[in-house]
């Protein structure tokens, strides 16, 4: 009988492990997405270009000039220097087509190419910086897309909003689920816990191997969990390098202390409470539960 009550009692906890594990992958996944949001905003935003195009009579050292005090302004992430040669090779690379050989010249301008700052990547900051370019007497034009700018913005906002109601959402759910699985763990040993109240046991003497129980649980499917979205994030990382670039290690630090923390706090405060009930309750009502 003793073996087959230790039995019962290892498949139950297996069974639980199983079920808050992967609740806990779940949940670290929303975390996931939920901090590398602000780093695909940036992301996003950073690969936006605003092309400055500027007079063919300007020396090199006119040229290394303005690339250095377009460098130190705060719009510009990075820049760099487009020839009128380097322009023409590019196009006839991407073209198939020299276009000097019927205009009998280099049609292209020489220009920067200025990524833009994720903090300046907004209507009104380009706006302002576009306008000081356009003053500038060595720059015949500036171009970039309005109209990209606003959707990106726009696009990055709806779904940092939605975003944050799935994360809601799934955490509501994925507390619910530990806390379901923990009680009806709780559920099957009513009736012991009922006998160890009986016999005089103290609540405290009761609470303490299901609430070292709860706290290994919650470890063990963390530690699980952990490893799980470990092994993702390396397949992810193989199959996209440039995932690097939106999921640092920072956060990946703070999803796995976030699963951990989790895991073991949710199993062991459901434990307690689970626990409080049954304690409350008289031998009669444990028959109607």
């Amino acid at each position: 009988m003793g073996k087959k009550s230790n039995k019962l009692l290892g498949t139950e906890f297996v069974t639980a492990t199983i079920s808050t594990t992967l609740v806990l992958v779940l949940l670290g996944i929303i975390v996931l997405f939920v901090l590398t949001a602000h780093n695909l905003s940036n992301y996003v935003k950073e690969n936006i270009n605003v092309s400055v195009l500027i007079s063919d009579e300007l020396d090199s050292t006119q040229v290394a000039k303005m690339e250095t005090e377009l460098n130190t302004a705060p719009y510009a992430k990075s820049v760099e220097y487009i020839s009128k040669e380097r322009a023409l090779k590019e196009e006839i690379e991407a073209q198939g087509v020299d276009p000097t050989e019927f205009l009998g010249m280099n049609p292209y301008t020489a220009s920067f190419e200025i990524r833009i700052n994720a903090s300046h990547a907004n209507p009104d900051s380009l706006n302002a910086a576009v306008k000081a370019l356009r003053g500038n007497t060595n720059v015949v034009d500036v171009v970039y897309s309005k109209d990209l700018i606003k959707a990106v913005n726009d696009n990055i906002r709806r779904l940092s909003i939605i975003l944050l109601i799935v994360a809601a959402l799934f955490t509501y759910i994925s507390f619910a689920l530990i806390n379901n699985t923990v009680r009806l763990t709780i559920f099957s040993k009513r009736f012991i816990i009922n006998t160890m109240k009986l016999v005089g046991a103290s609540w405290s003497f009761i609470r303490r191997p299901f609430l070292a129980r709860g706290f290994t649980l919650g470890m063990m499917s963390a530690v699980l969990a952990n490893v799980a979205i470990l092994a993702g994030l390396y397949w992810l990382r193989n199959f996209e390098p440039q995932i690097t670039t939106v999921i640092n290690l920072k956060i990946v630090a703070v999803v796995m202390g976030a699963v951990f923390l989790f895991g073991i706090l949710i199993t062991f405060l459901c434990t307690f409470f689970s626990l409080n009930k049954y304690l409350r309750m008289n031998s009669n009502a444990l028959y109607y539960v």
